[in-house]
C-alpha cells in the first residue's frame, strides 16, 4: 500500500494537473485514495449497507423489487360500484394478479392464412403438448371461440418462457418471423373485438381516431382486403393519432400488409379537420362509414400487463380523461355518415370514462346517435351489460352521487357529465345496457369496454351537410406535390376554412359576406409540428419515367398510372409509390389541413442495371401489381422456388428446364415468379406465391426480404431457421439421414461463412451483393432447411 500512494504521476497525469490547478479541479488526493481501492462509488456503498443490514431488501436477484398488486383504494371503488357481481369478486382479483396469457392472430386476409394455421396446428402445437419448462407444464393452445374461422389463439406462453426455452426456439423464431411479415400480429384478446364490431365491408371509408401502436388499424385493413382477387378496394382506412413518434409505429404495423388503401395522418382527435373528397366534379366534406374510436384511458383493465398501474391508480384519472374522451367521441360522431358505425372503446372498467361518456353524448344527440344491440353478434363471448348507475370517488375518498352535492370547489374536476341522468324515462331509453363490459376473470383476458353507436340523423348542433359547389382546380395527371406540412394558404373557399364542429355549414356565399351578414370567422394558418415529411408528388401524364415502365412490363391498359406518386420533387426518382384512386383523391384535395405521415406502397425502385428499363419491380407491391402485367412473368416449379428462396445468386443450369424455356430469349431485368399448387396431387398446399426476381445474364435471383423468404418456404412445407455460427452443427434432410459437417453435401461459402443445407442439393457459394440490391436484398442466406414443416 504505501508503495502505491507514493507513487509519482505519470506525464498525463501532471499535464492534468497543471491545465486544471488554476480550476481547483484536480485534487491529487482523491486520485491516490481511487487507485488504492480506498473509494467506492455510491452504488457499491448501497451494496454494502445493505449486506451489513443482513438482506437487500427484495434486490437479491440483482433486478427491481416485486410490485405488491394491492390497492385499497382500486378495491373500495369497484366494490362499492357492483360492476363485479358479488360472488365474483374475489375470483376477480385473483384474476387481475395473474399473468396475461399470450394471444396472437393469423392475418385473416392474406390468402396464406390457412397455410399458416394448419402449420401451427399440425406441427408447433404438437410439439408444445405435455412440454413442461422449469416445472410448469404448457398448456396447448386454445382458439378464441368468439373470434371467427378459428384466426385467433391464446396461451400461457410468456415472453421469458418463449425467448429462454431451448424446446420452443423453433416456435418462438417462427412467430417472429412471421409477425415481422405481417402474417400473424401479437395482440391481446379483448382488443381484437372493436374491429370485428364494425361490419367493415370493402366500399367502406373507415376512420381510426387513435390509432397507434396499429394493431386494430391491422384489422381494419384485413377486413377492406377481404377480397384478395380485387387488388383496389373502393374503400380506405385513414389511421391517426395525435402521437407523432407513435404515428411511425403505426406505419410499421400499417406497412406489413402492404396495402394501397391506407393513409397515416398525425392530429389531435377531438379536432380531426374536415376531409374534402370530389363527387362527380364537386367538393364534398368526407362522412366515414366506419369509424373506431378507442380513446385513451387510464387503463385499469390492463392491470395483468402493466402492473405499476397497481401502485398509481388513482380514480383521479378518470376524472381528468373523461372530458377527453368526450371531446374526441363527440367528433367521431360528427364525422360520422348517417346509417354508420362508431364503436367507441376503452380498456378501462370505470363508468366515467365509459357509460358517462356514452350516456352523455347520446343525451345531447337528441335522437340522432342510438347504441346498436350486438349481444347476438360474436356469439362465444362472455359480456356484462352496462350498467345505469353509478357514483363518483374523490381522490381522498368522498363520494358523490349527483351535481348537486359536488361543492363549487370541486366543479373544475368534476363535471355535470360524469354522472347519470336522474331523470329515470330519459335514462331508459338511452339503453345504456346494450353498452358492455369484459371482466378478466370471464375467459382469462384483459378487462374491456365497448358500444356500438348508429347515426339516425345530423347532430343536433350542425343540421346541414356542408357542400362545396367549385370544381376542382387540376386537371388529371398533373405534376401535383402534396406537401405534408405546407402552411395553408388563406382561401376564398368557404370549405377551406376548419370547420371544427364537423357538419357546420359553410354554404355562405361571397354575396352574402359583402352584404354583411355575418359568417364564419376567416381561418388562421393551421401550424403543424412534429418532423416535415417529404412531399407526396404524384407523376404527371406527360412525365418520361413511365413509358418505359409501361413498354417492358407490358402493363395493362386499364393500370391506373395515375395513382403513382414518388416523395421527391427534384433530382432522379429512386422510387415509384401507388395508392388507391381514393387515397388519391384525399391527397389531392387536403394538402393544406392534413399532415400525412405516410400512405401508399412501393411498386418500383430505380437500377439502372436492366435492359430497356431503369425500374425494377418492388416485392412490397407485387401482389397489387401483378395482375396488370402481361410481360416478364413466368410459372416456376416448387424446387425452383426452393432454389431461388435459398441460394443467393444461383446460375440459370439449376433451374428445370420448363423454368429455363420461359427464361429464352427475355432481356435483362425484373421478373415475377409465380408457384401455382397442382390441385390433383393431395398433399399440395392451397396457396400461391409471388416472387420478385432479377434476370441477369447468367443467373437469376430473388428480389425477396429474409422474413418473406422464410414464410414461403414454410408455406412450402419446410422448417426453416438460422444458423448461429459458423461452426455449429447444422443439420437438413435428406431422405432418412441428417447431413454432417464434411458430408460432400454440405459445402461452406466462401462469402459468408456460412454452411447451408437444402433437401436434394447443395447450396453453392455466392458472389457479394451489388450495391443496388442491397437496399431489398439483404444477405439473408443463413438459412438451414430441415425436416419438412407441416
Amino acid at each position: 500500500m504505501g508503495s502505491l500512494l507514493n507513487r509519482r504521476f505519470d506525464p498525463i497525469e501532471r499535464a492534468v494537473k497543471i491545465l486544471t490547478s488554476g480550476l481547483g479541479l484536480f485534487r491529487p488526493q482523491a486520485l491516490w485514495r481511487q487507485r488504492a481501492g480506498l473509494v467506492m462509488g455510491r452504488r457499491q456503498r448501497r451494496r454494502q449497507q445493505q449486506s451489513r443490514e443482513g438482506g437487500s431488501q427484495g434486490w437479491s436477484d440483482g433486478g427491481y423489487p416485486d410490485i405488491v398488486k394491492e390497492n385499497a383504494s382500486f378495491e373500495h371503488y369497484y366494490g362499492q360500484l357492483g360492476i363485479v357481481p358479488q360472488e365474483e369478486w374475489e375470483s376477480f382479483l385473483a384474476t387481475l394478479r395473474e399473468p396475461l396469457p399470450a394471444t396472437l392472430r393469423i392475418t385473416g386476409y392474406k390468402s396464406h392464412a390457412k397455410e399458416i394455421l394448419r402449420c401451427l396446428k399440425e406441427k408447433y402445437f404438437k410439439e408444445i403438448e405435455n412440454l413442461v419448462v422449469d416445472g410448469q407444464k404448457i398448456e396447448m393452445p386454445q382458439p378464441l371461440r368468439w373470434y371467427p374461422e378459428e384466426l385467433a389463439w391464446h396461451t400461457n406462453l410468456n415472453r421469458k418462457i418463449l425467448r429462454k426455452s431451448p424446446q420452443l426456439e423453433k416456435f418462438h423464431h417462427f412467430l417472429v418471423s412471421e409477425t415481422e411479415c405481417g402474417n400473424i400480429s401479437r395482440q391481446e384478446a379483448v382488443s381484437m373485438i372493436p374491429p370485428l364490431l364494425l361490419n367493415i365491408q370493402p366500399h367502406h371509408k373507415i376512420l381510426d381516431m387513435c390509432a397507434a401502436p396499429g394493431s386494430k388499424t391491422a384489422q381494419l385493413i384485413e377486413m377492406l382486403h377481404a377480397d384478395m382477387n380485387v387488388p383496389f378496394p373502393e374503400g380506405f382506412v385513414i389511421a391517426n393519432d395525435v402521437d407523432n413518434k407513435r404515428c411511425y409505429l403505426l406505419v410499421h404495423q400499417a406497412k406489413r400488409l402492404n396495402s394501397p388503401c391506407i393513409m397515416v395522418i398525425n392530429h389531435d382527435a377531438s379536432s380531426i379537420p374536415n376531409i374534402q373528397i370530389n363527387t362527380n366534379g364537386k367538393k364534398e366534406i368526407l362522412f366515414y362509414d366506419r369509424i373506431l374510436c378507442d380513446v385513451p384511458c387510464s387503463g385499469d383493465g390492463t392491470l395483468r400487463k402493466n402492473i405499476d398501474i397497481w401502485k398509481k391508480w388513482s380514480t383521479h384519472n378518470s376524472l381528468q380523461l373523461h372530458g377527453l374522451q368526450l371531446r374526441i367521441a363527440t367528433r367521431g360522431v360528427e364525422q360520422l355518415a348517417e346509417g354508420g358505425r362508431m364503436v367507441y372503446s376503452t380498456c378501462s372498467l370505470n363508468p366515467i370514462e365509459n357509460e358517462a361518456v356514452i350516456g352523455s353524448l347520446l343525451e345531447k344527440s337528441e335522437g340522432a346517435l342510438e347504441l346498436a344491440d350486438v349481444s347476438s353478434e360474436l356469439p362465444g363471448l362472455k359480456r356484462l351489460p352496462g350498467i345505469t348507475k353509478w357514483k363518483i370517488m374523490t381522490k381522498d375518498g368522498n363520494w358523490f352521487e349527483d351535481w348537486k352535492e359536488v361543492p363549487s370547489s370541486r366543479h373544475t374536476q368534476i363535471r355535470p357529465t360524469m354522472f347519470p341522468l336522474k331523470d329515470e324515462q330519459k335514462l331508459k331509453a338511452l339503453h345504456l345496457e346494450r353498452c358492455f363490459r369484459i371482466l378478466p376473470h370471464h375467459q382469462n383476458t384483459g378487462g374491456f369496454f365497448i358500444a356500438v353507436l348508429i347515426k339516425k340523423s345530423p347532430m343536433p348542433w350542425n343540421k346541414r351537410q356542408p357542400k362545396v359547389q367549385n370544381k376542382l382546380p387540376q386537371k388529371t395527371g398533373d405534376l401535383i406535390p402534396v406537401d405534408a406540412e405546407q402552411d395553408p394558404l388563406e382561401s376564398k373557399d368557404p370549405i377551406m376554412q376548419d370547420a371544427k364542429d364537423g357538419e357546420t355549414s359553410v354554404t355562405e356565399s361571397v354575396e352574402n359576406k359583402k352584404d354583411g351578414v355575418c359568417g364564419p370567422p376567416p381561418s388562421k394558418k393551421m401550424k403543424l409540428f412534429g418532423y416535415k415529411e417529404d412531399p407526396f408528388v404524384f407523376l404527371p401524364v406527360e412525365d418520361p419515367l413511365f413509358p418505359p415502365i409501361q413498354s417492358f412490363y407490358a402493363l395493362d391498359p386499364s393500370f391506373p398510372k395515375m395513382n403513382l406518386l414518388t416523395r421527391t420533387q427534384e433530382g432522379k426518382k429512386r422510387q415509384v409509390y401507388m395508392v388507391s384512386k381514393e387515397i388519391r383523391d384525399v391527397l389531392l384535395n387536403n394538402s393544406e389541413k392534413l399532415k400525412v405521415i405516410n400512405t401508399g406502397i412501393k411498386v418500383w425502385c430505380r437500377n439502372n442495371d436492366g435492359d430497356g428499363c431503369a425500374f425494377r419491380l418492388a416485392q412490397e407491391g407485387i401482389y397489387t401489381l401483378h395482375p396488370f402485367i402481361s410481360a416478364r412473368s413466368i410459372t416456376a416449379g416448387i424446387e425452383d422456388i426452393k432454389i431461388l428462396l435459398t441460394e443467393e445468386n444461383p446460375f440459370l443450369s439449376r433451374f428445370s428446364n420448363e423454368t429455363r424455356s420461359q427464361l429464352n430469349g427475355m432481356a435483362m431485368g425484373s421478373i415475377v415468379l409465380k408457384y401455382e399448387p397442382d390441385q390433383n396431387k393431395q398433399d399440395t398446399h392451397e396457396c400461391s406465391i409471388l416472387l420478385c426476381g432479377w434476370l441477369g445474364k447468367t443467373s437469376l435471383r430473388a428480389f425477396v426480404p429474409k422474413n418473406e423468404r422464410l414464410h414461403y418456404l414454410r408455406m412450402m412445407g419446410l422448417e426453416v431457421f438460422k444458423a448461429k455460427r459458423k461452426e455449429e452443427n447444422l443439420e437438413g434432410s435428406l431422405g432418412d439421414g441428417k447431413l454432417r459437417p464434411g458430408s460432400s453435401q454440405l459445402k461452406q461459402s466462401s462469402s459468408y461463412g456460412v454452411r447451408l443445407a437444402i433437401v436434394g442439393g447443395v447450396v453453392h457459394p455466392h458472389p457479394p451483393v451489388p450495391p443496388y440490391m442491397q437496399d431489398a436484398y439483404p444477405a439473408t442466406a443463413n438459412l438451414t432447411l430441415g425436416e419438412p414443416d407441416c
